[in-house]
């Protein structure tokens, strides 16, 4: 737990890093899924309900891109922080071992988290500490390594996906019968009942690498416009290029193919030029504040979210939004129940963010 500087709108700080953190981190804790049905009669619930779910194998949904924003906007912000420690003369092997700590607390993280130890390596601490490790390896190499690095982990996996051997498990796109099942057989014993595989850890580092890569170009000398460009169009090629790809190689979030990874960090990459020009260039900063508190606190809302905080949540809303809403519908209940557990939570994360406290590992 250490102390830290209180939000401010000035230019030293890009904000959109905050709020498209935070955004990602409020989505993918708050039960905001839950006010729509897919099997609505309504056509727009039901396209929604659709979007707020993850793809059931192949193709892609809104909800298929919080996990890779994740691991994006992690990346973003490792040159802001390593530079700082850099400039203040820490040692480079100082740092390895405090990165190595902190990528081990984060395995350990995800396996506490983890509901069964089949899926202790597919947990979304679990894959960070992995691609938050080799992102920092990387850190100090010039951009256009990092490009063919990222882009060589991503090929590889789809060789290996590819001309896996072994029998049952030599169909690289078919639902636990490709390489990474086989893999999490051998690691864990048995497979997700989800059918996430641990060997995601590897084509996804590139999310956090192409995170670095945004993060180093947001520092770089040069005006607000050219980087919101170079962004927006790194991004909007990644999403062309993976669904064209996709032609070729289905679109499947369960096993990362490359087709996911580019069209998913394409996402990434125009969320982040979008939400930097609105945010930084156009200076609508008071209205992201929302978000902004809650990208200040990423790993306590994470981390309190998936102990317990949820229960507690739910165990103190529902009283009083049945006796609220209870005479109009089971619908109306959940609807207020959900909204009201947002807002307490993020009066959490707004009580630690007014008194200071911002959790590190």
């Amino acid at each position: 737990m250490t102390n830290g500087a209180r939000l401010n709108f000035d230019q030293d700080r890009i904000l959109s890093v905050d709020f498209f953190r935070g955004f990602t981190m409020f989505l993918l804790v708050s039960g905001f899924g839950q006010l729509f049905d897919a099997a609505s009669d309504n056509p727009f619930v039901s396209l929604m309900g659709r979007q707020m779910d993850h793809a059931n194998w192949e193709g892609l949904t809104f909800w298929d891109l919080i996990q890779p924003f994740f691991m994006f906007i992690v990346g973003v912000a490792m040159p802001f922080s390593f530079t700082k420690k850099w400039d203040r003369g820490e040692s480079w092997k100082k740092i390895f071992f405090g990165v190595l700590k902190r990528s081990l607390l984060l395995l350990f993280l995800g396996w506490l988290l983890s509901s069964e130890i089949k899926s202790s390596f597919t947990n979304v601490l679990a894959q960070l500490s992995f691609t938050y490790f080799i992102s920092f390896l990387l850190m100090r190499k010039a951009i256009k390594w990092q490009i063919a690095i990222s882009v060589s982990l991503i090929i590889l996996s789809d060789l290996i996906y590819r001309l896996w051997p072994v029998p049952g498990f030599n169909r690289p796109f078919t639902a636990d019968h490709n390489f990474g099942s086989w893999f999490d057989i051998f690691l864990t014993g048995g497979l997700s009942e989800d059918r996430w595989v641990a060997f995601n850890a590897l084509p996804t580092t590139a999310h956090t690498i192409w995170g670095v890569i945004a993060g180093k170009v947001l520092m770089k000398e040069g005006s607000p416009q050219q980087k919101t460009r170079t962004l927006l169009i790194a991004g909007i090629s990644c999403i062309i290029a993976g669904y064209a790809l996709g032609v070729y190689i289905p679109i499947i979030k369960r096993i990362c193919t490359s087709s996911f990874i580019l069209v998913s960090g394409g996402w990434a990459l125009t969320g982040l030029a979008i939400s930097y020009f609105l945010i930084d260039v156009l200076n609508f900063k008071k209205s992201t504040i929302f978000f902004a508190i809650v990208g200040m606190n990423p790993l306590f809302i994470y981390l309190f979210w998936h102990s317990g905080g949820k229960f507690v949540l739910e165990s103190l809303a529902k009283p009083v939004t049945y006796r609220l809403f209870g005479w109009i519908s089971p619908a109306a209940i959940q609807i207020a129940t959900v909204l009201t557990v947002s807002a307490m939570l993020w009066y959490i994360c707004y009580f630690l963010y007014k008194r200071k406290v911002f959790i590190r590992i």
